[in-house]
């Protein structure tokens, strides 16, 4: 990567010695060490990543030149299997658009009925408030 030779490692150890001492020299190698470590990994990790772009973008252009090529150049085997697909996809939507259509005409059924049982809820309070009234009038009518 540097095309540092052994001469040149020993030239630098031997500065970094007689400039940083004995007591720093082994931490600033440390130092330095995990910094190029983490300089390679983040280098390997951006070299990846644009690996893996250029895949998917490869991917994508032959799909679209495939769609541009059309169905044409299938065999009818091919084109009849598709055509099956594609109807067993709209009879499997079908079912559900019905249900949701019979979901909602049951709904409405629904609102239908609450409405009455609210007039029946609304017939027994009034039966309920002439009871009490005429529960005092029972009373003064014993005395």
């Amino acid at each position: 990567m540097f095309d540092i030779g052994f001469w040149e490692l020993v030239l630098i150890s031997v500065v970094g010695l007689v400039v940083l001492g004995p007591e720093r020299l082994p931490h600033a190698i440390r130092s330095v060490s995990k910094f190029v470590g983490a300089a390679k990994n983040m280098a390997n990790s951006v070299k990846d990543e644009l690996s893996h772009e250029l895949k998917v973008q490869e991917l994508q252009e032959n799909l679209r030149k495939a769609e541009k090529m059309g169905m044409e150049d299938l065999s009818p085997e091919l084109k009849s299997s598709v055509e099956q697909l594609k109807q067993a996809a709209q009879d499997v939507q079908r079912p559900y658009a019905s249900k949701s259509e019979s979901a909602t005409n049951s709904a409405e059924a629904a609102n239908e009925t609450v409405e009455p049982a609210q007039n029946a809820n609304d017939s027994v309070g009034v039966v309920e408030s002439l009871n009490t009234q005429s529960a005092p009038q029972a009373d003064k009518k014993a005395e």
